[in-house]
């Protein structure tokens, strides 16, 4: 499967913002989908959490609950991460990736592919 992640740029603080990604290639419904984010030098971080089609619900970071929310449109083959109450520390580079393993979506070696990222700048 192939990842391509769009809708970052620079919003202020408190504003909106929709990131997408989209999956191609063979089966995109059979993955699991998580958003990690990085931040100027800093390691990649847990964002989001959402399973294939009717399975558990989506789990986010204690950072972002209440603000994100990822959803999947499994005609477009997309997934969206809306991103509310947008803070300075929320800029990063958000990547979206593909894995199997629902229950430990929150780690980076669960997920065997990648997107390319995109940059989310929030000023204040």
């Amino acid at each position: 499967v192939q990842l391509q992640a769009s809708g970052g740029g620079l919003v202020q603080t408190g504003n909106s913002l929709t990131l997408s990604c989209v999956l191609s290639g063979r089966n995109p419904n059979d993955y699991v989908i998580g958003w990690f984010r990085q931040a100027p030098e800093k390691d990649y971080k847990f964002v989001a959490c959402i399973n294939r089609p009717g399975g558990n619900p989506p789990y986010y970071a204690e950072s972002v609950k209440g603000r994100f929310t990822i959803s999947r449109d499994d005609a477009k083959n997309t997934v969206y991460l809306q991103m509310d109450s947008l803070k300075p520390e929320d800029t990063a580079i958000y990547y979206c990736a593909a894995g199997t393993d629902y229950g430990l979506g929150y780690l980076r070696k669960s997920y065997n592919y990648w997107g390319q990222g995109t940059l989310v700048t929030v000023s204040s």
